[in-house]
């Protein structure tokens, strides 16, 4: 994928024609070019030539990709050690919300994630060709040296970049340099799925470079162990252990989509009890697929697509279920079970399985029953689980104790591979302990390591030591208050171009419902059982 369509040099302008420059456009796009996007591109071809002679200095770049918001910015212009982000809007007179909103994220996009963005002021312009010109306009600058979205026309974007440039620029950003930069983001785990599901690597779309290591040696390891319980006819179980936010669910994913690309036969499946996050994956998967395949030009079934999703990520549950109705072995040999500390231990399982599901006299555990399900299989099977420390928060729920007392009450036979981290008491005979199995590295917050640490001193009352850590915090904004409209007010105030804020409760906080906060109404709160 090109990071972008077009760069060039301004003196370099003069010297192609505008079939050159459109040529040079269209053949990095991946399917034909539409009329729409013929004429917007001749506009800025032309407009380009103007800012050309503008901005002697500069360099531009032409539909740039953010990935992180899946959309190509019209146009960076570097100059005098500034970046301008431009987005034009062909034909417009006014300057729309959602469309500052767009340029603003664009910059946000940059300044977080492009590594050869975070040390630079950048500012973002938006351009409505046809609006009337003359307003003068004041730079706001955030503290990160961002600067609050400038609207103009077509006709004063050059003095505009010349203005802010002589009163803000700086030594001068060598384009290649800037432009070979990494670009790391710390990915939802909707987009995380769908880039893995696409066919990219973890590596491409961890944040981390440790924790791209960390991901990599550990699905390494996994990959290795079930190589090899292929050759020897074993039957094995991973443990995957690791820090707040080190990527255990991804890890998960990343193992699902490698195994089945490479081993389509094994029919990999990732399980997981969260019903909504279920629903959001396949929705999601289907959906990206559906549109990647029109931009190739080519026609998928979104029927098809659901149909494929729903096979790669399950309900554990139905899963369950499926495996009481059918005594015969699952056609997945592989499977990952997510949240896998979360299973429910004997009683709670006995007394679901009989009344829910009318079988009478059943004595398993959730964890035993999943095991017996995988092995049915006469030769091999692997089970990888992805376990979240201290995360049992629901009635029932046994913690990893119980995947391992099942395995040495009625599965010894399996191997056991545990990492380091994992304190057990129970003695299991075939058990290799690797620290490769832990993710030690967390990659899911760009602005602080250790925000978590923070919290749960603060929840724990423990001042002291939430102070202790707050010293380490100090470019994240932390404060705390008893006023919820000061929260809200505040959190209005720092909401920049696309993000979105939201509040968290607590499920006992019934004080909140006069400020319509009701924690009590039921969202799956059943983990889908």
């Amino acid at each position: 994928m090109h990071r972008t369509y077009l760069s060039i040099a301004a003196p370099e302008i003069s010297l192609a024609s505008d079939n050159e420059l459109f040529g040079q456009l269209a053949s990095k796009l991946p399917f034909a070019v539409e009329p729409a996007q013929t004429a917007a591109w001749q506009v800025q071809i032309r407009h380009l030539r103007q800012l050309g002679g503008e901005l002697p200095s500069a360099h531009f770049f032409m539909e740039f990709l953010i990935p992180r918001m899946g959309r190509r910015a019209d146009l960076i212009v570097l100059q005098d050690g500034l970046i301008f982000v431009v987005e034009y809007k062909v034909g417009a007179r006014q300057f729309d919300r959602s469309s500052l909103d767009q340029v603003y994220g664009y910059g946000l996009d940059l300044k977080h994630f492009h590594e050869t963005s975070h040390a630079r002021s950048i500012v973002p312009i938006l351009v409505a060709t046809e609006a009337p010109g003359g307003e003068a306009q004041a730079v706001q600058w955030d503290d990160d040296m961002l600067a609050r979205p400038l609207r103009t026309n077509a006709d004063e974007l050059g003095a505009t970049i010349n203005f802010v440039s002589r009163v803000w620029g700086s030594d001068a950003i060598d384009p290649h340099r800037w432009l070979a930069g990494r670009y790391r983001p710390t990915p939802t785990i909707v987009e995380a799925a769908q880039a893995l599901y696409r066919g990219h690597d973890v590596e491409e779309i961890s944040r981390s470079e440790a924790g791209a290591e960390n991901l990599t040696r550990t699905a390494d390891y996994v990959a290795n162990a079930i190589e090899s319980a292929k050759q020897s006819g074993e039957k094995i179980i991973c443990f995957i252990t690791g820090v707040p936010g080190s990527g255990k669910t991804l890890a998960g994913l990343n193992l699902a989509t490698a195994r089945q690309r490479a081993h389509s036969d094994e029919h990999a499946v990732f399980l997981s009890g969260n019903g909504p996050l279920v629903d959001v994956l396949r929705e999601a998967l289907a959906l990206d697929a559906v549109a990647k395949a029109k931009e190739a030009g080519r026609a998928e079934s979104k029927v098809q697509e659901d149909r494929r999703a729903s096979a790669f990520i399950q309900n554990i549950h139905h899963f369950r279920d499926d495996a009481l109705a059918n005594p015969a072995a699952p056609v997945e040999k592989v499977a990952v079970f997510d949240e896998a500390q979360r299973a429910w231990n004997v009683e709670q399982t006995s007394k679901f399985m009989q009344q829910k599901k009318g079988q009478l006299g059943f004595s398993m555990s959730e964890p035993e029953f999943l095991l017996s399900v995988m092995d049915r299989h006469e030769d091999w099977c692997a089970i990888i689980c992805l376990v979240g420390g201290g995360q049992e928060i629901n009635t029932g729920e046994a913690g990893i104790e119980e995947w391992l007392r099942a395995l040495e009450r009625s599965f010894p036979h399996w191997r056991v591979h545990l990492p380091q981290t994992l304190n057990h008491e129970s003695e299991l005979p075939n058990t290799t302990v690797t620290r490769d199995l832990h993710l030690a590295t967390s990659i899911r917050s760009f602005r602080a390591e250790r925000l978590s640490d923070f919290v749960g001193h603060v929840i724990a009352g423990d001042a002291v030591a939430a102070r202790a850590v707050r010293s380490q915090l100090q470019s994240y904004p932390l404060f705390i208050t008893r006023n919820l409209d000061d929260a809200r007010a505040w959190l209005r105030t720092r909401v920049r171009g696309q993000e979105r804020a939201g509040l968290l409760a607590s499920s006992n906080g019934a004080r909140l419902k006069p400020h319509g906060v009701f924690v009590k109404v039921r969202v799956s709160r059943d983990r889908g059982h």
